[in-house]
């Protein structure tokens, strides 16, 4: 088993563009732009934007759900039953206030830890076995901040913090290929010691 469609998530619009919450899109970004010819476009039927690209030899899906954050399951539902992909095929990337600017780690499974993309999308996939690729965007709270998770996430990270999430960024697209190619514990290895 290996990963046959990558989510990013965000929030479309360009008043979410360079929000914290958008750190998926960033990633989906920043790798159909590493890919010959690869280009996102809306797709209607999916009510997002997508890209069918070839990663280390496989074809892959690229996609961005053009529904608000907490109704990214839609799309993502969408295309997996229309390509007949398990959730095991399924890799969504999204920010996490529980981990620091800088960080990035990959996982199977588990709760949405409060997260309503991801419960949208464990209700739409039928399981909570798809893979995550989190990444840090840190707590208003770590940085001494009194505003509410809601109002921190909507909003651009500080310029150090950003340098930062581009960082994880490119941890996270060097071990893409070996998740593609099913390698999973290499690709966690890799991301969780870089």
């Amino acid at each position: 088993m290996s990963i046959r469609l990558i989510v990013g998530l965000g929030n479309p619009g360009p008043e979410y563009a360079l929000t914290r919450h958008n750190a998926g899109f960033w990633l989906v970004d920043n790798l159909a732009n590493s890919l010959p010819g690869c280009r996102l476009q809306r797709e209607s039927r999916f009510n997002a934007l997508a890209a069918k690209t070839r990663i280390a030899g496989e074809e892959v899906w690229l996609l961005q759900p053009q529904t608000y954050m907490n109704r990214s399951g839609q799309s993502v539902g969408a295309l997996a039953r229309f390509f007949k992909l398990t959730p095991e095929q399924v890799l969504v990337v999204h920010d996490e206030l529980d981990m620091l600017p800088g960080v990035a780690k990959l996982k199977k499974g588990g709760s949405s830890g409060g997260h309503n993309g991801l419960k949208d999308i464990t209700a739409a996939l039928g399981s909570q076995d798809y893979w995550r690729m989190r990444i840090g965007i840190g707590h208003p709270r770590v940085f001494n901040l009194q505003q509410p998770v809601a109002d921190f996430v909507l909003q651009r990270p500080r310029p150090e913090q950003l340098t930062d999430i581009e960082k994880a960024l490119e941890k996270c697209l060097s071990v893409i290929p070996q998740l593609v190619e099913g390698r999973f514990e290499q690709a966690q290895m890799q991301l969780h010691t870089a």
